[in-house]
């Protein structure tokens, strides 16, 4: 048989043939004079055999130390490799798909998703509390990113410290009334007067649980840097001056 021929009655491409030559799990045959490979049918059990493995599953890898006389792994023992894999990825996806449905069950995503269930909740809050306010959008989207790179334990002391900002009529009032000092200095310079209000409005409406120790709040790091650099003069120096008010504690 010719490398097409071979193809056909297993039921691959060539170029599949010649990848698993290159790969040296499928032995090249002999050519004939005209130069080309002559395939016997030992090539086509064989052919078939990596088919039906890789089909199982197995990475091309896997499938080499199946074939290998000396790979020390018999096919069984990759098999039961495999078959835990397997399961593993089922866990996997079943825990992927609880979170899809919490997350679909909230109704209307949120732009800035998909966050957790908790924050698409409060998005879907804020969002109707606050439609037109420009930072309250960033406020969502800087603390989507914040849910991301917390780990387990600082995720849920966020989304509780978070929660409790908005948990009543008077706590979401605060919000408004910070949100809209905020948005009205988008186009000011950081030595205005208002900026003060606005810090103290801001300071009293991020709970506490929200920020490290008092002596933990680092001013020149990197990364509260780039936050206030995201804002307008006059809002990042309201937003560092909030920091400060909170890093005193309470009066």
């Amino acid at each position: 048989m010719r490398i097409g021929e071979l193809a056909a009655a297993v039921g691959v491409t060539t170029r599949t043939v010649r990848h698993y030559h290159h790969l040296g799990l499928l032995p090249e045959p002999e050519r004939r004079a005209n130069g080309y490979r002559h395939y016997t049918l030992r090539h086509a059990v064989a052919l078939a055999r990596i088919r039906r493995l890789t089909e199982l599953g197995l990475g091309l890898a896997e499938v080499r130390d199946v074939l290998a006389d000396d790979a020390g792994k018999d096919l069984a023992e990759v098999l039961e490799e495999l078959d835990a894999d397997l399961a593993r990825q089922e866990a996997a996806i079943r825990e992927r798909r609880v979170r899809l449905r919490a997350l679909l069950d909230v109704g209307e995503l949120p732009a800035e998703g998909p966050v957790s269930p908790e924050l698409a909740a409060l998005f879907a809050r804020t969002a109707a509390d606050l439609p037109d306010s420009p930072m309250a959008a960033k406020d969502r989207e800087v603390l989507a990113l914040l849910e991301t790179a917390a780990d387990p334990a600082d995720r849920e002391r966020l989304m509780g410290a978070v929660g409790s900002a908005f948990a009543t009529p008077e706590a979401t009032a605060r919000a408004q009334e910070a949100y809209a000092l905020l948005d009205a200095l988008a186009d000011a310079g950081a030595d205005d007067p208002r900026v003060a209000e606005a810090a103290r409005a801001l300071a009293g409406c991020i709970p506490r649980e929200m920020l490290p120790e008092p002596a933990g709040i680092d001013h020149g790091h990197e990364f509260l840097r780039a936050l206030c650099a995201d804002f307008a003069p006059a809002q990042a120096a309201a937003i560092q001056q909030a920091l400060r008010i909170l890093a005193q504690g309470p009066a």
